[in-house]
């Protein structure tokens, strides 16, 4: 099989796991060729993304004019498939009531991705994400493209089923992949029941042979981990606040936060307000091997989200047996309960800076029984070479 992957922007600091997903699946055997809309704006601080990067063609990045000449080319060799992806266009701006222009640019990729897969022989087309990326990937296949796939994570998205047309996309694709039981559930209410059998869940996963088995335990002292965008679906707001009810019993505890965002005034003002500037450092994104290296020195990891879909970053402070203090919220208590760690209703503050302080009151033993088994669920649940294997046994079945 020819595979090929389609993004919006790739690779970006929060898409690690479609990058180890793209890598077990040449482990496998199967080259994949990496599309994306556009470039990430942003600062690639891993190396390994930086080198992605250069392995990725961009559709949208530098090639406005190419583009539109695309159209017109596309007019004359290609009518019927034009017209008939036209439409379906046209129904994709309708339903989400603005941005002509966008549509329009989904289009023209669309023609550019059609000439690209058919020039290098691809045979299946699989995107990450509902939005962007698979309308590109439909209107592709209606011009006469490649067939097609897609990933479904949330939770943004499933917020925006309808604007999005996920019918019309579900539709015209081979299948459709949900990272969790909460994610396939809210996908296929939406669908009409001839369509929901295309709906199968396949969570994303790690690299385990990055986790070594043996993992040494926490190095004494108070310090708590949070990695993740700064954004408000995260709820890192709630950390400073959590932090000044706690630290005159806890007055050595650290909370180190990694990442960046749209939220990040908005923490430094929550830390300024609480005053637990000496508390609480803000660290900006980290490599993944830095990433690693702080959960392993952190006690637990803290992710107090109010809208989630399955968090990678969970997985990865399990996969190093360290608990996670985080919301029950859409797919998380489908991998942590009390067995591996401690959940909060999302906003409540004072329930987190409670399982804080457990975390830090909790003995060396039972960390190393939250530790392993956190762990032995991701191994078990998680292991990104058999996700690769269902993807590719999926990708090659015909759909229902």
């Amino acid at each position: 099989m020819k595979l090929a992957y389609l993004l919006n922007s790739y690779p970006m600091t929060s898409t690690t796991f479609i990058r180890r997903e793209i890598a077990a699946i040449e482990r496998a055997g199967v080259p994949v060729k990496r599309f994306a809309v556009r470039r990430w704006s942003g600062p690639l601080v891993d190396p390994a993304d930086r080198a992605e990067q250069e392995r990725t063609e961009y559709l949208l990045s530098d090639r406005i004019p190419a583009l539109l000449a695309g159209l017109f080319v596309e007019a004359a060799r290609n009518p019927t498939g034009l017209m008939r992806a036209l439409r379906h266009c046209w129904g994709l701006y309708r339903r989400a009531g603005a941005g002509l222009v966008r549509h329009v640019a989904y289009l023209a990729q669309a023609v550019r991705l059609r000439r690209r897969c058919a020039a290098l022989g691809i045979e299946h087309l699989h995107a990450h994400f509902s939005t962007n990326a698979a309308a590109v990937a439909l209107l592709a296949r209606l011009l006469g493209g490649p067939r097609y796939s897609f990933t479904v994570h949330g939770p943004d998205e499933l917020e925006v089923l309808g604007r999005n047309r996920f019918v019309e996309k579900a539709r015209h694709a081979e299948h459709v992949v949900a990272i969790s039981r909460y994610c396939r559930d809210r996908l296929v209410r939406h669908l009409p029941g001839a369509l929901a059998d295309r709906v199968e869940i396949l969570s994303c996963g790690l690299d385990l042979r990055d986790y070594p088995d043996e993992v040494e335990a926490p190095a004494p002292g108070s310090t708590l981990l949070c990695v993740g965008r700064l954004c408000p679906q995260k709820g890192q707001v709630d950390i400073a606040p959590a932090v000044a009810m706690v630290r005159s019993r806890y007055p050595d505890i650290r909370v180190l936060l990694v990442g960046d965002g749209e939220d990040r005034s908005a923490v430094e003002r929550a830390i300024v307000e609480a005053g637990v500037a000496e508390h609480v450092r803000l660290l900006g994104w980290r490599s993944n091997d830095e990433v690693r290296r702080l959960i392993v020195e952190a006690r637990a990891l803290l992710l107090p989200s109010r809208a989630e879909g399955l968090p990678i970053v969970l997985m990865e402070a399990l996969a190093l047996c360290r608990p996670v203090v985080t919301t029950p919220v859409a797919g998380i208590t489908e991998l942590v309960d009390e067995g591996c760690g401690w959940l909060i209703p999302p906003g409540d503050v004072g329930a987190f800076a409670d399982a804080m302080a457990s975390a830090l009151d909790c003995s060396p033993e039972r960390l190393a029984a939250l530790g392993r088994e956190g762990r032995a669920r991701v191994v078990a649940r998680h292991d990104v070479d058999r996700l690769a294997a269902g993807l590719l046994a999926l990708f090659a079945r015909p759909r229902a």
